[in-house]
């Protein structure tokens, strides 16, 4: 089976602190970690520098204007890049963190490497969480993701987690409350940037909570949940009148009822846009790592993402 999570000496190189993450992935640390001894623990205390890279021409090295980036735990080549390519080490990406931790206003939750080391995410719970519908929990996290990758920016995200079922967030809420932060790797990096930008205020939270309790005010008759379903997971060569269905569309349809969280706002767009979420992160790829992977960098976010417009244009017309 292939996997996305790293592997260090035959365990994952990640850790997480608290409950066991959605994912299922990890070794169990204490809690109250600060980021650098999560940091170790998550087998992350690696650096990369960039070597000159050469190509054999007639038999003879000649430089090519790239550097490898190479990783100083193993001396294995991350990636090829450009010679003006600045490296984001993990100790400056977690440090990210150091400040809110500090002050109690996070706590860190989850770290990782996935793709042999090409992306490094940390992610912190911040202290601030809300409630939906007289049970359903919302709590708040900050994603940020360091790529030893050519044509990656660093990351840091706004991440809202439904606890009910773990069902992961990490997407843009529309332009106007898109809450990512990248830096380019030209640019040496700025983590006083990147909170000032990120602002972690308390109006961002709120705003997802308008936007979730639109949709639990909604009423979803089932003929426009199957049309919701259909346009989410399309049928090749078919269209949303047809009578038939992707796969997909009928495994969100059978847990519509049965998901974790479904009593709460039951028959509301808020249920069926869950139905898509807890498919991507739960259901949906071939094991635990490759759907994280996936839900937070691949094409189930951006899924996700069109989950949720799809969800809000046909709540508006309800």
């Amino acid at each position: 089976m292939a996997h996305e999570l790293e592997m260090v000496n035959g365990e994952a190189s990640m850790a997480y602190a608290g409950d066991t993450p959605w994912h299922g992935l990890g070794v169990k640390v204490l809690p109250d970690l600060t980021p650098e001894q999560m940091l170790k623990a998550a087998n992350l205390d690696w650096t990369v520098e960039k070597s000159p890279a050469y190509a054999l021409i007639n038999g003879e090295p000649e430089l090519i204007g790239r550097s490898a980036l190479v990783r100083d735990r193993d001396h294995s080549i991350l990636d090829i890049v450009t010679d003006d390519w600045n490296p984001v080490q993990n100790a400056e990406a977690f440090d990210f963190f150091h400040e809110f931790v500090m002050a109690g206003d996070m706590e860190m939750h989850t770290a990782g490497s996935l793709k042999g080391g090409q992306i490094v995410w940390a992610l912190a719970k911040v202290k601030e969480s809300f409630e939906l519908f007289k049970g359903d929990v919302i709590d708040s996290y900050l994603l940020f993701t360091n790529f030893h990758k050519y044509g990656f920016s660093t990351d840091a995200r706004f991440t809202p987690i439904r606890v009910v079922c773990n069902n992961t967030l990490t997407l843009s809420l529309g332009s106007k409350t898109e809450r990512a932060v990248k830096m380019s790797h030209r640019k040496e990096f700025n983590p006083e940037f990147a909170k000032e930008a990120l602002g972690i205020a308390t109006d961002k939270l709120q705003k997802y909570k308008e936007m979730a309790q639109f949709l639990g005010s909604r009423k979803a008759k089932d003929e426009d949940v199957m049309t919701y379903f259909k346009r989410v997971f399309p049928l090749a060569g078919a269209s949303v009148e047809d009578e038939a269905i992707s796969r997909n569309a009928k495994t969100a349809l059978d847990i519509l009822h049965t998901q974790p969280g479904a009593e709460y706002a039951e028959g509301t767009w808020w249920q069926p846009f869950n139905a898509v979420t807890y498919m991507t992160d739960h259901i949906v790829g071939r094991s635990a790592d490759t759907r994280l992977q996936s839900s937070w960098y691949g094409s189930n976010k951006n899924l996700k993402t069109k989950a949720l417009e799809a969800a809000v244009e046909m709540a508006e017309a309800a």
